[in-house]
């Protein structure tokens, strides 16, 4: 992030600056970054079509995907990692999904939330390790719905 606000000569945030941030600004930007994981896991480990990928990506970046994989890590969370997707899962947004369990939706916003605040403030081997991990249990989730 901060090689793009330097190459744009743009202005960067410290870490304050981010942390004070809206959680519903954090997880705007946080849903794409995830989705841009997500799309690149597929693209490079899994030979599908455009739809079967799409179709596939839906299952990491639901709510209750998102949800479910927050729980799953928990444990592997700093405090402070822990503190910003309570933060993100707190605000009130102005819709939900209608697909999505509210509760769900809360945690994803918080997920998303984290995602974007490692994003903002570059912690790249960090960001890398979540999403990593949060590949690893929904993975590990698909695999066991596929042997049922």
């Amino acid at each position: 992030m901060n090689e793009f606000l330097e190459f744009a000569e743009m202005k960067q945030m410290d870490e304050m600056a981010v942390r004070m941030m809206n959680p519903l600004k954090l997880a705007f930007l946080g849903d794409a970054i995830y989705e841009a994981y997500i799309r690149t896991y597929l693209m490079t480990q899994h030979v599908m079509t455009p739809h079967e990928m799409s179709k596939m990506s839906r299952k990491f970046v639901k709510a209750s995907a998102q949800a479910e994989a927050v729980h799953a890590i928990k444990p592997l969370l700093s405090e402070s990692e822990w503190q910003m997707i309570k933060r993100g899962r707190n605000q009130n947004s102005a819709s939900v999904p209608k697909n999505a369990v509210l509760a769900d939706y809360r945690y994803a916003t918080g997920f998303e939330a984290l995602i974007g605040y490692l994003y903002l403030t570059n912690q790249k081997t960090r960001l890398y390790e979540v999403v990593h991990e949060v590949i690893k249990v929904l993975t590990k989730e698909e695999a066991s719905k596929d042997e049922s």
